[in-house]
This record gives C-alpha cells, structure tokens and sequence, in this order.
C-alpha cells in the first residue's frame, strides 16, 4: 500500500473545490489516526550497567602468572560479588535446555563461549566477551623520569 502525506491529501482535495469545514473534519481526523499513540512509543529506560571484568586465576598466584578474563556487565545497583552466581544461574539455565542437554557446559569459560544471552538475560547479565582476554598487572604508579620521545614528521620521507 502506497504511503501518503496528510498534507498532500488536503492539497488534492483543496483542488477538488471541497468545503472548508468538511476538509478540516477529513484532516483533523487524518491526523488522529496517522499520529502515533503515546504508549506505543515510550520504552522502559534501558537499564544502568557497571562493567566486571571476570578474571581467571587457576593456581591463585594473582600478580606472578598471566592472566585471562571475561568482561560482563550487571545492573548498576548490583553488587559485583553477584556475577558468578549470575553465570551460574545461566549456565544451569543452559544446561537444562534442549541443545544444553546434548552439549552441556562444565565451565565457567564454556558457558560464557557457549551459552546465548538469552540465557543469561534472566539473571540481568550482558556478556560483553565471550573469548577470554588478557589482563595486564600494572602497580598505579607513573615513572619519575620523563621518557626522551623522538618526534617523527612523517610527512618526510628517507629516501629523498
């Protein structure tokens, strides 16, 4: 069905010599059923999030081996200390499913690689990696000596 503006409909029938009041009847009502209603547009304000970065520590050494994690997010009021039952609760959510039940998760890595975020949605948890990532250690604190940096133009070839 070909779509029409209201004010191109009133022009045509201003063409047609129709009476003012009649016409301003048809536009008015036009626009009532063209206007979008007030529920129809307003969504729930999307929830605030707080991110978490999810470490793995296998042998409980944290600064000394090399480190991988997930980055998730949970609602801004939550306490970050909920996020592994959150997966858990996804992961079980999983597992009871049709395709869980054929393939089930046995870890914490598995079931944020393997599990759709509708799982996962219930427990108001948003994965926003699914591979583990690295994370770097560092001690918060700026050198004191200023490094010598070697401005470069790059505009300037060597080989001129």
């Amino acid at each position: 069905m070909a779509k029409i503006e209201v004010s191109q409909v009133a022009e045509i029938l201003k063409k047609h010599k129709l009476d003012p009041s009649i016409l301003r009847e048809i536009v008015e009502e036009m626009n009532e059923i063209t206007a979008p209603a007030a529920d129809e547009d307003l969504k729930p304000p999307a929830p605030k999030k707080q991110f978490v970065v999810l470490l793995s520590d296998m042998d409980g050494k944290l600064p000394k081996k090399d480190l991988t994690g997930w980055v998730v997010q949970i609602p801004e009021n939550a306490s970050p200390f909920s996020t592994t039952d959150r997966i858990f609760k996804g992961a079980y959510d999983f597992n009871a499913s049709k395709k869980g039940r054929l393939l089930p998760v046995k870890s914490v890595g598995e079931a944020l690689e393997s599990a759709s975020a509708k799982y996962f949605k219930e427990s108001e948890l948003w994965i926003k990696t699914k591979m583990p990532v690295a994370v770097v250690v560092t001690d918060n604190v700026l050198p004191k000596d200023e490094f010598k940096v070697e401005k470069v133009d790059k505009r300037r070839r060597d080989d001129e």
